[in-house]
């Protein structure tokens, strides 16, 4: 679940610079570390620096995910320390995937579809960056990367009410793999609680079964974490994403 995909977009590359990879390319880096990084103290406030640094020169932003049984303990404190800002803490979740592929049962008037273009792509993500009020850009690019890439291993779904975007998640699969990892499930505020995002689930969850993936994994926001948890997804640990952005964006 940690590791580097075996498929990049163009433009795209991973680093390796002691335990931890950096992906570079991305409109925004990734650090990706194993469960217990070694080095601790001074050795790892230099490894971090190093991350930091390494983005910086390019001026990118980088994102360095700790989960909550992560070591050394204390690497949330030393990211503090070093610049890296926390953002909310997620609830990683699992669930067995042939126990949450049920039929999806969407509410009159909205269909779900599989898509990979590149204006349906758009329009997701402008959908996003319209609810999180955010720059839908870097999302519109990662994702296009990432099916271009791999287009059998990303599985975007969206649903739509007259044309309209009213919900959209997307499925990542590791070819081999036993776990997929459920993304995105942002739904526009008039269409929340009716039932779309439990179908999204269901529908990727079938996906997910059909490439001979057994669970399913999600880091899930305080909103959504009740819902995935009464569809059955148990709680294994938490996830914080921390970031650090050059000075010029803060």
């Amino acid at each position: 679940m940690r590791g580097v995909p075996p498929a990049l977009p163009a433009g795209v590359r991973w680093e390796k610079d002691g335990p931890v990879h950096r992906v570079v390319g991305h409109p925004c880096g990734f650090v990706i570390g194993p469960r217990d990084l070694g080095p601790g103290g001074a050795d790892l406030d230099r490894l971090i620096a190093r991350q930091r640094d390494h983005f910086a020169a390019r001026g990118e932003a980088v994102e360095w995910k700790v989960r909550g049984h992560d070591r050394p303990a204390d690497l949330g404190d030393r990211l503090r320390a070093a610049g890296f800002v926390p953002g909310p803490t997620q609830t990683v979740l699992i669930g067995r995937a042939a126990d949450l592929a049920t039929e999806p049962r969407l509410p009159e008037g909205v269909v779900l579809r599989r898509v990979a273009a590149e204006p349906d792509i758009r329009r997701i993500a402008m959908m996003e960056g319209a609810v999180w009020d955010m720059d839908w850009r870097p999302l519109h690019a990662f994702l296009n990367g990432q099916i271009e890439a791999a287009p059998d291993d990303v599985a975007v779904l969206v649903a739509e009410a007259d044309d309209e975007v009213v919900s959209a998640a997307w499925l990542v699969l590791t070819p081999g793999g036993t776990f997929a990892g459920l993304r995105g499930g942002t739904t526009v505020p008039p269409w929340r609680g009716r039932g779309i995002y439990r179908a999204l689930t269901a529908a990727r969850a079938r996906l997910a079964v059909a490439r001979g993936a057994e669970h399913l994994h999600v880091d899930a926001s305080h909103a959504s974490a009740p819902t995935l948890h009464r569809l059955g997804f148990h709680p294994a640990t938490t996830a914080t994403p921390y970031m650090w952005t050059p000075p010029q964006e803060r």
